[in-house]
């Protein structure tokens, strides 16, 4: 730190989220039966004075009017905000640690208030100028008006006073804060906006200020953190669950959402400064489009499934992608069990019917399922949660995967997909979608199931060749069918779907929603968007379904580098030699390959130098290099 720089910061709204009067309002008038008409005026007299439309004096005045409260309120209060401190601000203790002698808090609130809070991040109580409050009986009466801060232009008259000699770099949110700049009295007014936003101070900052990352980095002062969150931008496409984008946001990301899927040249202009990309089914992110992506470093897949990845291209490029393979399980599960009763009792048709005005009372082609042979191809997460709820209503369950997997329950394991389809009542699909599985299901496949079978595709719409379905759909050998996925999907529930599955009897068709419940959805959202996070922040890649698994452990008192290669030998000694040969010592480091790249983090306990950064960048086969503090 430069001994000659000031740093000057407001309090409300800028060093806590919320302004103190408005929590002293919510205890104060807690009771009172026009409570929300009083708190809404408050909060318009908070605004009206920061956008600097009244005068300060009469804002200041009118609020503690309607406030009536009294001093033995105001420990509360400073409880309260102790936990609505801003997340930048908490994240960045060390800036206040480091520069407690030059940090000073000016704010227009109260000083009674501000001290014990902004003393916990290191502030020194001597460097707070505030308001006092006035009271009688305990009764808060007003304030101290020969403060100079209790009347408009008061930062100015107070900067004036103090005469800091050197650079004075002032954040706030309100048009005040503003003004200390435009009295010459400021080198630059940083518009914080992390809490709120007030378009007219916007409009006067020498640069807006999403967090006190920001301001740290443009210093080049930052501790908590290696790069500002508000500079990752974050996109969202096809209507991620609303838990995503605020988790996303609270964290400090530049969030984007898109509602519908993009195609391949739309996505590829999108992409170009994005850093996280989220997506669900429809959206494919192709090799093509990744060229453009050069600032990608994270793909959310909001899905069990990501056949829609290049997954190959993504780590070539050094992007880690993380899916949500359990979330959406249970869901998956019940849409099966119930469209297999469904379809058993041959339910479409008769529902059809009487909707248009047809009564047939009979129980010709209607089946229970207990003791009905199910046959589940694809025994992963999906499948074996299957067969345990279906045994457990009657079923008897076979099975038929690739993969050796554990019989759950009294489940019968199948050695081939023939031997599966020619045994059993009912077939359902739980396979992924990698290029191998098209069509894997077709005419040959279809001809080896009973008369009179019942077939469910609940996973990949490229699995079944649809066309053989119909066949075997028109000949009666398959009496009943569940479809939930497609080969061509709409991209946007405005376009129209089209299908030769359309129109068939005792066949029910939606629109891929087999995890879309509310339950999965939310799960999804709160799933995915943590692996991504702790991954841009700690490197860990757990979960990742293209980079190599590492689980770290929490950095403390040391830097982390992240390097990501090209799978080939000397790497890791190349980065030791030009640690070493910098007298860096290394505190621990990790490594973990796989067919196609190395994924190394070296954790250093000394400040590092711009040069050794520039070499380990310069390391041949080097595909990304990431700094965290």
């Amino acid at each position: 730190m430069k001994e000659n720089r000031h740093y000057v910061i407001d309090f409300d709204s800028t060093f806590t989220q919320v302004e103190a009067l408005d929590v002293l309002g919510e205890i104060s008038l807690k009771s009172h039966p026009e409570k929300d008409q009083k708190l809404h005026r408050l909060t318009e007299l908070t605004d009206l004075a920061m956008a600097g439309k009244i005068g300060f004096r009469e804002s200041l005045e009118k609020r503690l009017e309607i406030l009536e409260a009294d001093m033995n309120m105001i420990p509360q209060v400073i409880e309260d905000l102790k936990s609505k401190v801003s997340v930048s601000f908490v994240r960045n203790e060390a800036f206040f640690q480091e520069n407690k002698d030059h940090i000073y808090i000016i704010s227009n609130g109260f000083k009674e208030i501000i001290v014990p809070i902004v003393k916990e991040l290191g502030v020194r109580e001597e460097n707070v100028y505030a308001n006092t409050f006035t009271s009688e009986n305990g009764h808060i009466t007003g304030f101290d008006k020969d403060n100079v801060l209790s009347s408009s232009n008061g930062k100015v008259a107070l900067l004036k006073q103090m005469d800091l000699q050197g650079d004075v770099y002032v954040i706030g949110d309100g048009y005040n804060d503003y003004e200390i700049k435009a009295a010459g009295l400021a080198n630059k007014f940083y518009a914080f906006t992390e809490n709120v936003q007030r378009g007219e101070v916007l409009e006067k900052a020498d640069h807006v200020t999403p967090s006190l990352d920001e301001f740290l980095y443009l210093h080049k002062m930052n501790k908590a953190i290696s790069y500002p969150k508000n500079r990752i931008k974050v996109l969202l496409l096809e209507n991620v669950h609303a838990d995503a984008v605020a988790i996303m946001k609270e964290e400090g990301y530049n969030v984007e959402t898109v509602s519908g899927a993009l195609d391949e040249q739309e996505l590829a202009e999108k992409i170009k400064d994005v850093s996280i990309l989220g997506i669900r089914s429809k959206t494919n992110l192709t090799e093509k489009v990744l060229e453009n992506a050069n600032r990608l470093i994270a793909v959310g897949a909001f899905c069990i499934g990501t056949n829609q990845i290049d997954l190959e291209a993504c780590l070539k490029k050094g992007v880690a992608v993380f899916n949500a393979p359990y979330s959406n399980t249970r869901s998956v599960v019940e849409l099966a069990i119930g469209e297999i009763i469904l379809l058993m009792r041959n339910l479409p048709d008769r529902i059809a019917e009487m909707h248009r005005g047809e009564w047939n009372k009979s129980a010709k082609g209607s089946y229970e399922t207990r003791g009905k042979k199910l046959g589940i191809v694809g025994y992963g997460n999906i499948g074996s949660q299957l067969s345990v709820v279906a045994e457990a209503i009657g079923f008897d369950v076979y099975y038929y995967d690739l993969v050796e997997r554990l019989a759950l329950g009294n489940a019968t394991k199948c050695n081939s997909l023939k031997e599966l389809f020619e045994k059993v009542d009912i077939v359902t699909l739980h396979v992924d979608g990698r290029k191998e599985n098209t069509n894997m299901i077709g005419d040959k496949q279809f001809g080896w199931m009973k008369e009179g079978s019942v077939f469910l595709n609940l996973a990949r719409g490229q699995v079944v060749d649809v066309d053989a379905l119909r066949k075997h759909m028109e000949s009666k050998r398959i009496i009943g069918a569940g479809v939930d996925v497609f080969p061509k999907e709409p991209k946007t529930n405005q376009e129209e779907f089209e299908s030769p599955l359309r129109g068939l009897p005792n066949l029910i068709l939606t629109p891929h929603i087999g995890g879309s419940t509310e339950e999965a959805q939310e799960n999804i959202g709160n799933f995915v968007p943590g692996k991504i996070i702790n991954y841009i922040n700690t490197g860990s890649t757990t979960n990742s379904v293209n980079f190599p698994n590492l689980q770290l452990p929490i950095l403390e008192n040391a830097h982390r580098l992240i390097h990501i290669h090209h799978n080939k030998p000397g790497i890791i000694a190349h980065i030791n030699r030009i640690l070493a040969a910098n007298d860096i010592n290394i505190v621990g480091q990790y490594l973990k390959t796989n067919e196609t790249i190395g994924y190394v983090i070296t954790d250093i306990d000394k400040a590092y130098d711009e040069v050794v950064i520039k070499e380990l960048k310069g390391i041949q086969g080097t595909i990304r290099f990431r700094v965290l503090y």
